[in-house]
């Protein structure tokens, strides 16, 4: 399959209209590109009032969005935008089908490790591409979004080098008005974007329902943060993939910015929705392991994020 540019007006399907695939999606809708949303309980709502994004960067509201309640309405696309939580991927070999044709790319927008294996998987390598998220944002009504800050992203190929599709996409999003960077190694970014994941997604759920700033305000919890980043770097440097110790601060600072933010695997645990406990803790813990890091915090985060996330949909 060649990997050269996409065609003009080239057509775009997000899967997984949460908080991320609304944004996002709808930055490029925004920008004027071709894109179509997969929705289930947004759809009546959308459909009738559109997609509003609130944000520091600015507001906007699409008036007209391309919304759909199955991927067979959608039809074969050129890029696929996927942005399921990962508990949800099993759904994906049902849902990605009807999307396909010869050249269409797959950039899946989740969070850990595994997605792009498992789309590799089923269907081939050279679909793939990944891209990393750092943005802060929320769902906070049907078709509404509350971006808080950030929004940058990392997008890259699959086990290969950018190509010039890769080049075409970061330039469609840099021009839809987000920063977007080229990712050169893939799993690098995402063992980057796990240095934050880690410890605020798994502390706000393990240390009793709490945001970003009450985890920073205790003393315990902010030094087992500062512990935890730098067990992910560890491993992740074990791996060769090389991140400096002092992003830990780069990390801690930027996240002090954020205020009362609730991350989204709380906000998965407070509505009693699965947590992507394996792609974001598992998955890292046992690279680690693998790779002779020392990750007895994690390990342990790992295990009791597991235990209670157990408990709570057995309750």
């Amino acid at each position: 399959m060649p990997f050269s540019e996409f065609p003009p007006n080239y057509k775009i399907a997000v899967v997984g209209s949460g908080a991320v695939g609304c944004y996002y999606g709808g930055k490029l809708a925004h920008h004027g590109m071709n894109v179509h949303f997969l929705m289930r309980s947004d759809l009546e709502t959308v459909k009738k009032n559109g997609l509003q994004i609130r944000s520091p960067d600015g507001d906007f509201h699409l008036r007209e969005v391309n919304a759909f309640a199955s991927t067979e309405e959608i039809g074969p696309c050129d890029l696929v935008l996927i942005s399921l939580k990962t508990t949800a991927n099993k759904a994906l070999e049902k849902l990605i089908p009807p999307l396909l044709k010869e050249n269409t790319a797959l950039l899946t927008l989740q969070n850990g490790f595994g997605n792009e294996d498992f789309l590799a998987e089923r269907f081939g390598t050279e679909r793939v591409m990944g891209g990393l998220c750092f943005v802060c944002l929320n769902r906070v009504g049907h078709g509404v979004i509350e971006h808080y800050g950030h929004g940058a992203l990392s997008i890259g190929e699959f086990g290969r080098s950018p190509q010039p599709r890769t080049r075409q996409i970061v330039e469609e999003f840099h021009q839809s008005g987000i920063i977007t960077q080229l990712a050169e190694n893939l799993v690098t970014e995402r063992w980057r974007k796990l240095v934050w994941n880690v410890p605020f997604n798994g502390l706000s759920i393990a240390a009793g329902k709490i945001t970003t700033d009450k985890i920073l305000a205790d003393e315990g919890l902010c030094t087992l943060t500062r512990n935890l980043m730098a067990e992910v770097i560890d491993a992740a440097n074990r791996e060769g993939h090389p991140i400096p110790h002092d992003f830990i601060e780069e990390q801690v600072s930027r996240t002090y910015k954020m205020n009362d933010y609730k991350p989204s695997s709380l906000i998965d645990y407070m509505a009693g929705h699965e947590v992507e406990v394996e792609s974001i803790w598992g998955e890292p813990y046992r690279r680690g392991l693998r790779a002779g890091a020392e990750v007895g915090r994690l390990e342990a985060l790992y295990f009791l994020l597991k235990k209670l996330t157990s408990r709570e949909s057995a309750a």
